[in-house]
Order: structure tokens, then sequence, then C-alpha cells
């Protein structure tokens, strides 16, 4: 199979393109910077942001090959702080690297895919795009509408050969966490004193998470099926636990609940 993955230099996209390739596909994957490469993977520079980049990466993947069987969107990065010190900038970087950036690379996969008959598309959410997740608002908005996009898309694409699911990883020890953006401003610690204990748990959280290559298996695991389900939840059987929770519970116990994890 050929296999594009978006982000390979770390974390997530790197444990997913040396699964691939020690299984004998062939693996293209994008980065906006430089790493010690993957034995076997063809690496592309371009970046998420960038249209132009965007067509000419899946361009030369399909003038390469003829195909994309499998395109895994995985590059994103995550801005923290409280919503109300996050600048408008910061924000619309959010959504254009996490939720656009996905959106470019399967408007020019996509038609590849319908033309050949067939193909699977996984996009890397959050259980972040599931509840939203306190100082973490623009990262939760940015997987959330990955969430409805894909929603949409599956729906669309009903009763056709291409395939769509949805990633929902909880806390993994990568180098996410390292590097994180967060709002400097010096009023955050008297507008918000809950601030710093909630992210010091938060980076505890996930520096002390489950490792990418765990994820990278089950990943691959899942496009092997003939018909894999809409999403998976792979986390912590605690983070499974409150996603269970989120689905059941009235909002407001929910919300008392998280309250009192984050130390809100």
């Amino acid at each position: 199979m050929v296999v594009l993955i978006s982000g390979i230099t770390s974390g997530f996209g790197r444990a997913m393109a040396e699964k691939f390739s020690s299984e004998g596909h062939k693996v293209y994957g994008t980065h906006r910077r430089d790493s010690d490469p993957v034995p076997g993977v063809v690496y592309i520079k371009a970046d998420s942001a960038s249209d132009a980049e965007v067509e000419a990466a899946v361009k030369q993947v399909t003038e390469a090959e003829g195909r994309i069987d499998i395109f895994i969107n995985n590059a994103g990065m995550g801005i923290g702080g409280p919503l109300e010190f996050s600048s408008l900038e910061d924000a619309r970087k959010q959504m254009d690297i996490n939720w656009m950036g996905m959106v470019r690379y399967i408007h020019y996969v996509l038609p590849v895919m319908r033309a050949q008959g067939s193909g699977t598309i996984v996009t890397v959410s959050s259980i972040g795009g599931l509840m939203g997740l306190p100082y973490q608002g623009l990262y939760s908005a940015s997987k959330f509408a990955i969430e409805g996009y894909c929603e949409s898309l599956r729906l669309e694409l009903r009763g056709t050969p291409v395939k769509v699911v949805v990633i929902e990883p909880g806390d993994f020890a990568t180098g996410f966490t390292a590097s994180r953006k967060s709002v400097p401003a010096a009023e955050v610690a008297e507008a918000y004193p809950g601030y710093a204990s909630s992210l010091a748990s938060i980076e505890h959280d996930e520096n002390s998470g489950l490792k990418p290559e765990y994820l990278a298996g089950k990943v691959y695991g899942i496009v092997q099926k003939k018909k894999p389900g809409y999403s998976y939840v792979i986390a912590s059987p605690l983070q499974k636990l409150s996603v269970f929770a989120k689905r059941i519970l009235p909002a407001k116990w929910f919300a008392w609940i998280l309250g009192i994890y984050y130390k809100v």
C-alpha cells in the first residue's frame, strides 16, 4: 500500500511512519523541519498551512506511485492558556494548522481516492475534541472542528469505497508537550490563579502517558480492517472512562468532575 502521513518528524507521525515502513508499505511523509530520517520513508518538505505546498506534496506522491491508499492526517500543534489572554492571531494559527491543514490535504487526496476506487482517510483528533479542556480551549476547538468535518465527510462518502476514520488519543508522552505554546501574559496568574497548577497537572499526565508506538500499532491494525469503525479512543482506562462519562452524565455534573480534575 502507498501511505501518506503528514507531520512525521516526531511523535505519532514518526512512530506511524516507522510502523508502516517496517511492515513493507511505501511511506511518504511531510515535514516542516528536518530530523533523522526513518529508513525507507520518502520525506517531502511541506507546510500544512500552505495550499501550494500541500498540493505539491500530494501531486509528488501520485506522480510517483499513481495512487494513495492511506492518508493519515497527523500534523498539528497546540496553544495553551486562558482563552481571555489568547490572541486572535493564536486562534487563527491554531485553526489554520490543525483544522485547515487537514482540510487542505483531504481537498487534494480525496479526488485521487475516488478516482482509484478505494482509500482510507485517518485523521488524528483528540479526546480534547470530545470535551472542552480548560486552558486548552483553542486546541479543543480545532479538534472539535475536525470531528464535525469528518462526521459530515463520512456521510457524504457513504456508498463509496473511501473510508473515513477518526483517532482520538488521550495523553501520550511525545514532544507535543514541550512544543506547546503557552500564553505569556503577566496578568494571567492574577486573573486565573489556578492556571499554573492546572498546566502542571496537564503536563504531568502527558509526560507520563502512553508511548506513540502504542498508537502506531493500533492505527496499523485499524486500517487493516475491511470495515473499520468511525472513531477510536486510544487512551488510558481512566481517560476512556471520562469519554464515556461525558456521553451519559448531565453536562453540569461532567463539568464539575472535569473542573476538579484540572484544578479549576
